[in-house]
């Protein structure tokens, strides 16, 4: 399996640290985010393309655009912006995630804002990865819908899927889209008091034998269909955060998964 990090397993440490921490567990693939922590607006690319290279790892994703499904107002220009820091800093996608406020957007306007996208990461050589939000009020809950209005905006060269765990369960939904992925977050939930429709972000720990998702069926799914992309953690819990060292934790999870697989 190629295990990635993703910044908010540890979003205490800085860039350089969380590189060659990464390293450390034999990981070679990061991604890096705009919030949480905010690399984008605290580092410049050439920082960050000069940090990759000096830990030896390859950026897969910069994490996210939000939200791409609506395109209006400041969206065309922060995307623009945002693929243009992707591009210096040598990352190789950009995520990109649905309205999330209980509202819903038609697909033909996913359709258009894919379409309108699809010029802007083919001129700086980067891959769109749609990443579906199962919670109840996301605008675009499956892989499903995504893989549709792809295929409507003509943009099957331009983008890929990104196989949440998380998202998959939290939407109900079955089925598989391998050969569509270009990336898998992998995250737990252990709180056997929390239902799954009121599931959200700081629920999510490491994959461990409490884990409530599926994550190992999931897994082993997509790896028996021909996935051989990279398995980035991502949880979002402050009990990992805090943890003394999030990063020989994220070690241990790998270790489940790989004994349990």
């Amino acid at each position: 399996m190629r295990f990635a990090l993703n910044h908010i397993l540890a979003p205490k440490l800085p860039l350089e640290q969380f590189f060659a921490a990464a390293r450390t567990l034999g990981a070679t693939e990061v991604e890096i985010r705009n919030d949480l922590p905010d690399v984008v607006t605290t580092l410049s690319p050439a920082e960050v393309r000069a940090a990759a290279g000096q830990a030896g790892v390859t950026i897969i994703s910069i994490n996210a655009l939000y939200p791409f499904n609506v395109w209006s107002g400041d969206l065309p220009a922060r995307a623009e912006t945002l693929a243009d820091y992707a591009r210096a800093c040598g990352a190789r996608a950009l995520v990109m995630c649905p309205l999330n406020e209980g509202k819903p957007v038609a697909f033909d306007d996913l359709v258009t804002a894919l379409t309108a996208m699809r010029p802007i990461l083919r001129d700086r050589g980067l891959t769109g990865l749609v990443e579906p939000l199962g919670f109840p009020v996301s605008s675009l809950r499956t892989k499903r819908e995504a893989v549709a209005a792809i295929e409507a905006a003509g943009g099957a060269d331009t983008y890929k899927l990104v196989h949440d765990t998380f998202h998959h369960h939290l939407a109900g939904e079955t089925e598989f889209f391998p050969d569509r992925t270009g990336l898998v977050h992998i995250s737990g939930v252990a709180d056997a008091g929390v239902p799954v429709a009121d599931m959200l972000d700081p629920h999510r720990v490491l994959v461990d034998a409490a884990d409530r998702l599926e994550n190992i069926p999931q897994i082993r799914r997509l790896l028996a269909a021909g996935y051989d992309g990279p398995f980035s953690f991502e949880p979002f819990a402050a009990e990992v955060h805090g943890l003394p060292d999030p990063i020989a934790a994220a070690g241990q999870s790998m270790d489940y998964v790989r004994s349990a697989l």
